[in-house]
């Protein structure tokens, strides 16, 4: 073929495409105007799961017009049909990927009233089985046999296997914690080891902890699945939270139990996060201290970090309470006997 048919196919090609590309612009701006109208996110989630593919559909659109309006010959617009199949394969399975993994997400958010969301690694596996199967597709027709290839990886998987020890090791832990579901992705937990905080997202090899204080804590898979984890998420957020608290031996029991059931009472109603139901409750435990009568006043908040604003609120509610009713909060005491000598 001459060279000014592959040019003038090239100038056609690019034309096209940037045309298309400009085209494709103005639609999904109307399109996503006209999702952000609707009362669902399923139209939004569509729109963003088809806007990379769509790209892929520009210039696979671009390079069957060139090909169909040039002079090339034949074997190389076979060639070029080829990479025309393999484009289209391509974006199918791209915007499979991307649909199958918003949709899985969007469903496990709906169905659990803890809005668990599809981690790192459940959406890596969807869209490892996605692509995998496009890829085997277009293998296919290119004309490929895949029997020596699998021949090929399953000797080669051995070695691969005992090189990425550790990394197979995170990822088989990781997809255990998937199935067993022990902790989810903004759930609380602490581990045995001390690192405590929400859950932020579950990798292929590692899971992030993001602490109170903002900051990240990495941890692998295979040593979260190996810890003993506390998950104040489970089983459910709402969480008990007790208060000691120590008077003088000269008040009355009874009195300082009515007193501090009030204040939880009322502080239900003015502090986030402290709940009215169940009602707080006051036991008479440790019991006799060595200078005090305590007691431990329980109180249900909504979740593990609504206890430390409740604490601080609640303690102010009883000192000032306590003041205004004369109850008294004493000093330890001791009494040293001198002998004479």
């Amino acid at each position: 073929a001459p060279a000014w048919a592959f040019s003038a196919a090239a100038t056609v090609l690019v034309a096209i495409f940037v045309a298309l590309l400009i085209v494709r612009k103005v639609v999904f701006g109307y399109l996503a105007k006209w999702a952000r109208k609707t009362g669902t996110t399923a139209d939004d989630l569509l729109l963003d799961a088809l806007k990379h593919p769509s790209i892929f559909w520009a210039a696979a659109i671009s390079l069957y017009i060139a090909l169909d309006t040039s002079s090339i010959q034949q074997k190389y617009v076979n060639y070029g049909l080829k990479a025309l199949y393999v484009l289209v394969i391509l974006s199918i399975t791209l915007a499979s990927a991307n649909i199958i993994s918003k949709l899985v997400q969007n469903a496990l958010s709906k169905k659990s009233d803890a809005g668990t969301h599809v981690t790192g690694l459940s959406r890596a596996i969807i869209k490892a089985v996605v692509f995998a199967i496009g890829g085997l597709i277009i293998i296919n027709s290119l004309g490929i046999s895949i029997t020596p290839m699998l021949t090929a990886l399953g000797v080669g998987g051995l070695a691969v296997a005992l090189a990425l020890q550790d990394t197979l090791s995170n990822l088989f832990a990781g997809m255990h914690i998937l199935v067993e579901n022990p902790v989810r992705v903004g759930d609380y937990i602490k581990l045995d080891s001390g690192e405590e905080g929400f859950v932020a997202d579950i990798g292929w090899r590692t899971t992030r902890i993001r602490q109170l204080a903002n900051n990240i804590v990495i941890v692998p898979n295979s040593k979260l699945a190996q810890s003993n984890i506390t998950n104040y998420s489970l089983p459910e957020k709402r969480m008990s939270m007790p208060i000691a608290i120590g008077v003088s031996y000269d008040c009355d029991p009874d009195h300082v139990e009515a007193v501090l059931i009030e204040e939880a009472n009322a502080g239900a109603a003015v502090i986030p996060g402290l709940l009215s139901d169940p009602a707080p409750v006051v036991r008479f435990i440790p019991g006799f201290g060595d200078s005090s009568l305590n007691f431990t006043l329980i109180c249900h908040v909504s979740e593990f970090v609504d206890q430390y604003l409740a604490q601080h609120e609640l303690r102010k509610r009883i000192f000032k309470r306590f003041r205004k009713e004369g109850i008294e909060i004493p000093f330890p005491q001791r009494t040293v006997h001198l002998k004479q000598q």
